[in-house]
């Protein structure tokens, strides 16, 4: 079962540019993460809640948080 994901497999699932999400990071924007050992990892629990919470219904609806 997985419980985190690097920034690599972020970036994939959403078919992001792993340097959107270091910018999202600098920014305070993006789902929570945690730094180990030099490693940025997000904990799925997080990214599903991120998700959850910028569902939208419209295009015209804000944003990113």
């Amino acid at each position: 079962m997985i419980t985190h994901l690097h920034q690599i497999d972020l970036a994939r699932r959403w078919k992001l540019s792993p340097r959107t999400l270091e910018r999202w990071r600098w920014l305070g924007q993006g789902p929570q993460h945690v730094k180990v050992g030099g490693r940025v990892i997000y904990r799925l629990e997080d990214v599903e809640a991120f998700e959850a919470n910028n569902l939208r219904t419209s295009t015209s609806t804000a944003g990113l948080r």
